[in-house]
């Protein structure tokens, strides 16, 4: 009976809501599910750059922002996950992977569709595979969301939880709040950029000191080595 309550406190210490109540990032606070956020930017990053070699047998830029290696896309479906699947982390891996692909499914859709309401653009495109939903998700990718989800929730959630929470209590919040105040700058400014060429592709001068500042030093040939897939609508 000791030696099964010590492996159940080793088991449990490495939960999001059941970690060290001394920490900053106790429970799924503001804290732990910024650095999530943050987290799931960067390994997302790497997993479409991994993708990318792997299908075209080179490495091609999939950032999702201007500057620094992230992917919001995958930063938000990883908070997505925490938030809506970690109730059913003892449930069957069955469950978890359907409810995964479900998610991950919608979840790919809403954005492709946000981005082409809100910049006039479009970053992947899927109607020439089968059982696609208007080109903008499909059975195949719903399936990949399936597996990371598994992945996500049994393996690397709890992994990144302990990370997060042997951070010092001050030095992690100066860091999340640091890391927070360049996010919304590489996101203004990423929106500003992409939002200002789709204007400039329509015709429409440059009429602001803004608007002249992103024709300046945000020109179609720096964007499209950002953003190499994304296109017009």
């Amino acid at each position: 009976m000791v030696k099964f309550g010590k492996k159940e406190e080793k088991v449990h210490s490495y939960t999001p809501v059941e970690g060290r109540k001394d920490s900053f990032a106790h429970g799924l606070n503001f804290y732990k599910l910024f650095f999530i956020f943050m987290i799931g930017c960067v390994v997302g990053y790497c997993i479409e750059m991994l993708w990318c070699y792997l299908r075209l047998g080179y490495f091609e830029s999939r950032q999702g922002l201007i500057y620094g290696p992230f992917s919001p896309v995958y930063g938000i479906g990883a908070v997505i996950f925490t938030v809506v699947l970690y109730r059913f982390r003892h449930a069957n891996g069955v469950v978890i992977f359907l409810a995964s692909g479900i998610i991950g499914g919608v979840f790919e859709y809403l954005c492709s569709l946000f981005q082409e309401l809100i910049f006039g653009t479009v970053s992947w495109e899927y109607s020439d595979s089968p059982l696609n939903v208007q080109g903008r998700t499909n059975v195949f990718f719903a399936v990949c969301w399936g597996i990371l989800g598994l992945i996500f929730l049994k393996h690397m959630l709890p992994f990144f939880t302990n990370l997060i929470e042997r951070i010092p209590n001050r030095p992690g919040k100066v860091i999340a709040w640091v890391l927070l105040v360049f996010m919304v700058f590489d996101i203004v400014i990423s929106s500003a950029a992409i939002r200002r060429q789709t204007n400039r592709h329509l015709g429409i001068p440059a009429n602001n000191p803004v608007a002249v500042f992103l024709d300046e030093h945000y020109t179609d040939e720096y964007l499209k080595k950002v953003y190499p897939n994304m296109q017009l609508a």
